[in-house]
C-alpha cells in the first residue's frame, strides 16, 4: 500500500524553504554558458507593429481605427513593454515595467482574438523587444478557449483575451526548484500592470486561473515540458457596452495530490506544476456557481489587548487621465539600497491605502474591485524599524477595519538583516511587508493548485505597493529569499502562517 504523504502543495513549499543551517551547502554557481535568453522568437507569422501607437501625444489618424491600436498598444507596454537597457557583464540587460526574480522574465504574453476588422482572429505573441504583436496562427480557435476556460461567462461577449504563460527554465537557471514561487510571483506583478494598465485605456481584464492547462497549452502549440499556461484574462472593452460584463468566478480547485514518489532535486518544480493542473472531463467537479469569492467581513486577526492605529487616509492623486500612473509605470524601479532613513506614517498610509482600498480610486476611474483569486486567503504583517509617529515593532495590518494591529515591540533591524539573506535591503528598510497564507486551509479550499493562486495575488499586492511607492519618491523592493521559518519566529507572525512574499519600503541611497 503506497505510503500517504502531506500534499504535494505542502511538500514543495517545505523542501524549497531555505533554511540557514543548509542554504550555504545548496548554493551553485551559476553556469553563464547556459543562462536564458528572455524573448521568444517565431521564424514564421506576420507582425503588427504597435510603435506608433506608443504614446497618447503620437500623432495618428482621429480615427476609432488608429484609437483602437492605440489603446491596445499602450495597454501592452504599460504591462510588460521595455522600459529600460542596462549594462551587463559584456552585455545588455532590457528592463521591463514589471519587475521580474533577477531580471529573468519567465512570462509570456499571448493575445487570442476571435476576429474583429482589426485584428484577424487566431493567435498572437507579443514581442516586447520590437513592440509588436506576431501573428503565428492564423484559425479562429476562440470555442477552444471558451471550452478550456469550461466556458467562463466573460469569453462569451469579449473579443480578445491575454493568456500569460510561464517558460519554466528562465527562472529555474537560478533558482532551482524554488524557482516556482518566483514565476507566480513575476507573474502577480504582471497582473497588477494589466489592470491598472487596461483601467487607463477603458478595458477590464477578467481574470481567469481555472481551465484545463493540457488545452491551452495545446491551443498556443507550446511544449509543456518547457512551458505552461497560468492565467487568461479576456479583456471587456468598456466602451462597448456590451462588454460591461459582471465579474466571474476567478479561481477553480485541483486535486489534491499525496501519492506521489521521491523526485529528485532538479525535478520537482516540473512535478508540482503538472500536478496542480485540472484535467479535462472533470467539468462535473467543478459545478460551481459562478461569481467571485465573497469577502469575509471581518479580518482574520484580532490579538487581544494589541495597539490599534487607524490606517484610513487620503487616496494618492494619479493625475489627469492618469498620466501620473502611467509614468509611474514607466519609470519603476526596484531599490537597490537605502540610507536607513525614516518614511513617514503618511507615505506608509497612502501605500497600505493604494493596495489595499481599491474602492477610494473610483473616481479617478480606476477599477473599485480589480479581480484578485481570493484575497481571503492572503494576510499582511509588517516589520517597522523606521516610520516617523509609528513605534517600531511588528503589526498585522488589518485592511478591511483599516488599521494597524501591534504584536510585538521591538526594533527588528538586525533579525531582518538576517532573516532576508544578508540583504541590506532588509537591514536598511524602513518597513518591511510579508505576505503570508495558511497553507493548509488554503488547500482545503482550492487543493494544490492555490499555491499558483496565492503567489500570484501577493504578487499582484506587491506591484501596487510598487507603483504607490515609485508615486510617492519611496524606495521599494521586493524579497523572494528569505529564512522561512525563522521569519514567523522571529516576529511572532502566527506559525501556520507560510511566508508567500516580502516588499521592503525605505529612502533610497
Amino acid at each position: 500500500m503506497p505510503e500517504i504523504h502531506q500534499s504535494i502543495a505542502h511538500h514543495y513549499h517545505e523542501r524549497t524553504k531555505y533554511d540557514p543551517e543548509t542554504l550555504s551547502a545548496k548554493s551553485q554557481r551559476l553556469d553563464w554558458a547556459k543562462q536564458p535568453v528572455p524573448f521568444k522568437e517565431y521564424r514564421i507569422g506576420s507582425s503588427f507593429d504597435l510603435k506608433p501607437y506608443i504614446l497618447e501625444n503620437t500623432p495618428v489618424p482621429d480615427t476609432a481605427n488608429a484609437q483602437w491600436w492605440q489603446r491596445i498598444s499602450r495597454l501592452l507596454f504599460r504591462s510588460y513593454g521595455l522600459t529600460a537597457k542596462m549594462p551587463s557583464m559584456g552585455s545588455a540587460v532590457y528592463l521591463r515595467s514589471a519587475p521580474s526574480a533577477g531580471g529573468l522574465y519567465p512570462a509570456e504574453v499571448y493575445i487570442v482574438s476571435r476576429g474583429t476588422e482589426l485584428l484577424p482572429p487566431g493567435l498572437y505573441n507579443y514581442q516586447c523587444r520590437s513592440h509588436s504583436l506576431m501573428h503565428y496562427w492564423e484559425r479562429d480557435v476562440w470555442t477552444a478557449l471558451q471550452e478550456a476556460c469550461f466556458w467562463h461567462p466573460s469569453l462569451e461577449s469579449t473579443q480578445i483575451a491575454i493568456v500569460i504563460t510561464a517558460v519554466f527554465y528562465r527562472s529555474a537557471w537560478r533558482y532551482e526548484d524554488r524557482a516556482y514561487r518566483r514565476i507566480f510571483l513575476d507573474t502577480g506583478h504582471l497582473l497588477g500592470n494589466i489592470e491598472l494598465a487596461a483601467s487607463v485605456n477603458d478595458y477590464r481584464p477578467h481574470l481567469i486561473g481555472g481551465f484545463v492547462d493540457e488545452a491551452i497549452n495545446d491551443l498556443l502549440y507550446i511544449d509543456p515540458q518547457q512551458e505552461g499556461a497560468i492565467a487568461v484574462l479576456p479583456l471587456a472593452d468598456l466602451l462597448d457596452i456590451k462588454q460591461n460584463l459582471p465579474p466571474g468566478r476567478t479561481a477553480l480547485p485541483s486535486a489534491t495530490e499525496t501519492d506521489y514518489p521521491h523526485i529528485p532535486d532538479g525535478q520537482l518544480l516540473k512535478y508540482f506544476h503538472h500536478h496542480t493542473q485540472i484535467q479535462s472531463g472533470t467539468t462535473g467537479k467543478l459545478n460551481l456557481p459562478a461569481v467571485k469569492q465573497e469577502k469575509s467581513l471581518e479580518d482574520k486577526y484580532n490579538f487581544p489587548f494589541c495597539l490599534k492605529i487607524p490606517t484610513a487616509t487620503t487616496a494618492i492623486e494619479w493625475g489627469n487621465k492618469l498620466v501620473d500612473l502611467e509614468n509611474t509605470m514607466h519609470k519603476r524601479r526596484s531599490t537597490r539600497a537605502y540610507s536607513g532613513e525614516d518614511i513617514t506614517f503618511d507615505e506608509l498610509k497612502a501605500l497600505l491605502d493604494f493596495t489595499y482600498q481599491p474602492q477610494n480610486y473610483i473616481y479617478q476611474s480606476l477599477d473599485p474591485a480589480p479581480d484578485y483569486f481570493d484575497l481571503n486567503l492572503i494576510e499582511t504583517f509588517i516589520a517597522v524599524c523606521g516610520v516617523k509617529r509609528l513605534e517600531d515593532g511588528c503589526y498585522y495590518y488589518a485592511p478591511k477595519a483599516q488599521e494597524l494591529r501591534q504584536i510585538r515591540f521591538k526594533n527588528f533591524r538586525r533579525e531582518l538583516h538576517y532573516l532576508c539573506l544578508g540583504q541590506d535591503l532588509g537591514r536598511d528598510a524602513a518597513a518591511v511587508i510579508f505576505h503570508t497564507a495558511d497553507l493548509k486551509s488554503a488547500i482545503a479550499q482550492y487543493g494544490d493548485r492555490v499555491y499558483r493562486y496565492l503567489h500570484m495575488d501577493a504578487g499582484h499586492l506587491g506591484q501596487r505597493l510598487n507603483l504607490a511607492a515609485t508615486q510617492l519618491n519611496v524606495g521599494v523592493s521586493g524579497i523572494g529569499g528569505f529564512f522561512d521559518d525563522q521569519v514567523n519566529d522571529v516576529l511572532g507572525i502566527p506559525i501556520e502562517e507560510a511566508v508567500l512574499y516580502i516588499t521592503t519600503l525605505g529612502r533610497p541611497r
